[in-house]
């Protein structure tokens, strides 16, 4: 099978196309013949070798954690029903994911729809999942004035439309005018995060501020984000695309009077149901269509490297996919 191996840490040219054994699935294992496999931007800070989950992972290694595509072999009779059938799956942290054959634990399968787009499908495991446990922190409402960072990437994009679907008033921030020309589409009053007087802009058109501020960016976008807060008001933090997580101490949650929380982490592991709930959660609601985060770019395996350098520029409305 053809798959992207790394050697070495470092950038995107650490990726490299090579030629591997197929691999075999063991009992409660099976073989999946990808024709989707998502691309995280975990799987940019393991290639630098940043963790985590652990500081480096082991190497030569093929990364890769979600993928769908159809089961071509079982690693037991007692699981032979699965061949043939279209499947989504999370395969753990630099599992594989980026090749043509993966194997995958049985209990880790989804069987959606046929006729689902693979591409939306690896979305919904990845993307959407990170959506659903947001929104079970969030609880928005209509009552809520809402401050999203990074709006126009895939999670935040969603994030966006699901706000604006519950009735709230959006206020979206996104690096440049051609990111807070789409955001402003999706409906939110758009603010260009990478200007010198955005936080300006973005104190003007909250009013007497926001209710709940969801920040995937953290370090100091998060920081003034957070301060944008209203008495009361609730930050959910589910990422920290600037390298670092927001600065603050127990003082400013004191003296904010604010509630933060985080959909990251071990809290998602330990949580009732775990992960599989939330990708299940993600994938009704993709099938529904009534929470469906986007695909924006979907790059052939062979080109790896092309997608890890969209997502360090971020230049992606939606999520990144490798197709073999």
């Amino acid at each position: 099978m053809r798959a992207i191996r790394q050697h070495r840490y470092g950038g995107p040219e650490v990726l490299v196309l090579e030629h591997l054994p197929d691999p075999h699935p063991s009992p409660g294992q099976v073989r999946i013949r990808v024709t989707a496999a998502g691309v995280h931007l975990l799987d940019v800070q393991i290639r630098k070798g940043l963790g985590p989950p652990r500081t480096r992972m082991p190497l030569p290694m093929t990364p890769g954690r979600e993928v769908a595509g159809i089961v071509d072999g079982v690693g037991s009779e007692q699981h032979a029903s699965w061949l043939g059938k279209f499947v989504v799956a999370d395969l753990g942290v630099g599992s594989g994911g980026y090749a043509e054959l993966a194997v995958a634990k049985v209990d880790r399968l989804h069987e959606p729809p046929e006729n689902l787009d693979p591409a939306e499908a690896v979305a919904a495991i990845g993307t959407g999942r990170t959506v659903q446990a947001i929104l079970e922190l969030a609880h928005l409402t209509p009552a809520d004035t809402v401050l999203v960072t990074g709006a126009s990437g895939g999670v935040g994009s969603t994030l966006v439309n699901v706000a604006k679907g519950a009735g709230a008033q959006v206020v979206g921030l996104a690096t440049g005018e051609d990111k807070r020309l789409a955001v402003s589409a999706l409906g939110a009053v758009a603010i260009d995060s990478g200007t010198s007087d955005w936080a300006t802009a973005a104190r003007a058109s909250l009013g007497d501020g926001a209710t709940v501020v969801l920040d995937g960016v953290g370090g100091e976008l998060g920081a003034e984000a957070m301060s944008m807060l209203s008495v009361g008001g609730r930050l959910v933090m589910f990422g920290t695309a600037s390298g670092a997580p927001i600065p603050f101490d127990a003082d400013t949650i004191y003296r904010l009077g604010i509630t933060v929380t985080a959909a990251a982490g071990a809290r998602l592991l330990a949580r009732p149901g775990g992960l599989r709930d939330l990708e299940d959660r993600s994938l009704s609601a993709l099938i529904s269509r009534t929470v469906v985060p986007p695909v924006g770019h979907r790059v052939r395996l062979e080109n790896a490297t092309q997608a890890h350098q969209i997502l360090e520029q971020r230049r992606s409305l939606g999520k990144v996919v490798l197709t073999p």
